[in-house]
């Protein structure tokens, strides 16, 4: 597959019309039609359909698309990604994070503070692979074998508790077994985010099936439910903050170990990784600081 087959079929994908899209390329549209048509023999299926005067995506053109959409990105900023990385006065930092969000971004906050030149650069894509650090979370994690020379890895471990309003049914409870819940509304991640995934896995072993009544996949949107009295939901100890007694109550989950580690990883491949490095030791230290 040509880079530029794939650059027409995102743009085609956005307009869903091929003469608009032949303008803004600034190429002609039997050029742009043939390179569609190229694109489809190559993967042997037919990735439009005529919807009208327009075109849509079809099955296996909206799944090709949602796959190759995020390598195209990533491909595009590889050339400024790769001078940033090889030149050694970079004051750029790229984060992965895929949990713990308002955590890290809180210690972006600190970490800028006494070092107001560096930038961060964050991204929440699970398929990039352009990052200085990632952040991100597992049931149990379990290092590999052969340990990467330019890698460096820190592990934390936190519990999951169920948060519920801090009303008279549950003010004299400290923990509380998943069963007794019934049809109370749950408030959740949406299905993409890993904590998520956790919490569904660790539902499925006690035979558990929870009442959703509100997904997000901001973080704060859900506490921000849950404390309103909406319902109730998973809530990691420490990574969220705080929590505002007043409103929320956290109670241990008796059905099983409901926990999660939440895995730091430095990769160590520009000229001059310090900048890196001391953000790195930095965020862990935040870590094992709330932790404790």
């Amino acid at each position: 597959m040509e880079l530029t087959h794939i650059k027409y079929f995102l743009e085609v994908a956005r307009t869903e019309h091929v003469t608009k899209s032949a303008q803004t390329l600034c190429i002609v549209q039997p050029a742009l039609t043939h390179a569609l048509h190229k694109l489809e023999d190559e993967l042997g299926v037919k990735l439009f359909q005529s919807s009208g005067r327009n075109i849509k995506l079809t099955e296996a053109g909206n799944y090709f698309y949602k796959k190759v959409k995020p390598l195209y990105e990533d491909i595009e900023a590889l050339p400024a990604r790769l001078r940033a990385k090889s030149d050694t006065q970079t004051v750029t930092v790229s984060l992965k994070v895929l949990a713990a969000s308002s955590f890290v971004t809180n210690a972006v906050v600190q970490f800028k503070k006494q070092a107001p030149d560096l930038r961060f650069y964050l991204v929440q894509r699970e398929e990039s692979t352009l990052y200085d650090i990632c952040i991100q979370t597992f049931a149990n994690y379990h290092k590999p074998e052969k340990e990467n020379p330019d890698e460096e890895t820190f592990v934390c471990s936190e519990n999951i508790y169920l948060a519920v309003p801090n009303t008279a049914e549950f003010k004299k409870r400290d923990s509380i077994s998943l069963h007794e819940l019934g049809d109370t509304n749950f408030i959740g991640l949406y299905g993409s985010k890993q904590l998520h995934t956790i919490c569904e896995d660790y539902c499925n072993r006690i035979g558990f099936k929870s009442h959703v009544v509100f997904e997000s996949d901001n973080a704060l949107a859900v506490k921000d439910a849950i404390a309103s009295g909406l319902g109730v939901g998973f809530w990691p100890e420490f990574s969220w903050g705080k929590i505002n007694n007043r409103k929320i109550k956290l109670l241990k989950i008796t059905d099983a170990e409901f926990k999660r580690d939440i895995v730091i990883t430095l990769v160590k491949i520009k000229q001059d990784n310090s900048r890196t490095e001391a953000f790195f030791k930095f965020l862990v230290s935040m870590l094992k600081k709330n932790s404790k």
